[in-house]
């Protein structure tokens, strides 16, 4: 996943993130969209003793053109669990849809009710579901599924009579949401300093070495440190000129 940002000092400050919560749960499309979109942050909360799981929709299996995806899809697993645990995350669970088709609807909607029921954040993370990212470029249409049915699902969660199916899996409602954290918005209301876990996050994201370089013939490791320098750096203009993981923060 690449994208594109947009650097406006104009705009109104960005405030901090809320820090009254102990629990989160990340729902993305695919392996490494946390590590390009907010890893830094992740690692961060976890140095402050909170717990974070990550739930991603796909394996990424039609990710990497070299590689069919009977062999990509366990490849990327592996690196994302690596990536994982460099940020300190231990759970990562994968829901199985098609990567590249996933469809927004009620399929998507339950499993990931279903991931919130088990894990019962106050805070669920997810990647920019808007039509485009900063720049101006076009998202893909697995993210803005995903993250649709992320804001529909954090209070599907809270319904028991939405999926009573799953009361039937012993996953009882959970009502406990309080936020929804969009990463890679075009539209960022939120931030967290980036330079506590900036070290992390490069080093997790290095863990999607196959995937990296199927994108850049330039040194993984500059790649990355070049990329997560420049997109923390985007928007410090509106957060007291500090490196910024940025959200757009929906309340619940």
């Amino acid at each position: 996943m690449k994208a594109g940002t947009v650097t406006d000092s104009n705009l109104p400050p960005l405030q901090p993130m809320p820090a009254d919560w102990q629990r989160a749960l990340a729902v993305v499309a695919h392996p490494d969209d946390l590590e390009y979109g907010c890893s830094a942050a992740v690692a961060s909360w976890i140095q402050d003793g909170r717990e974070i799981a990550y739930v991603l929709a796909t394996r990424g299996e039609a990710g990497i053109d070299t590689l069919a995806p009977a062999e990509s899809g366990p490849l990327r697993e592996k690196e994302e669990r690596a990536s994982a645990a460099a940020v300190g995350v231990r759970v990562v669970e994968f829901l199985d849809h098609r990567d590249g088709t996933i469809e927004y609807g009620i399929s998507l909607r339950r499993d990931i009710a279903a991931a919130i029921r088990r894990h019962r954040p106050e805070l669920v993370i997810t990647l920019n579901h808007h039509a485009t990212w900063g720049s101006g470029t076009w998202n893909t249409p697995d993210h803005v599924a995903v993250g649709r049915a992320v804001l529909d699902a954090a209070a599907d969660a809270g319904n028991r009579w939405i999926f009573p199916e799953l009361a039937e899996q012993e996953l009882a409602p959970w009502n406990g949401v309080r936020w929804v954290a969009v990463a890679n918005s075009p539209n960022p209301t939120h931030a967290v300093r980036a330079d506590r876990g900036l070290e992390q996050a490069v080093l997790s994201l290095l863990e999607h070495r196959a995937y990296i370089e199927t994108l850049t013939d330039e040194d993984p490791e500059a790649y990355v440190r070049r990329f997560l320098t420049d997109s923390t750096s985007a928007h410090s203009g509106r957060f007291g000129g500090k490196p910024a993981v940025v959200f757009e923060l929906f309340g619940r």
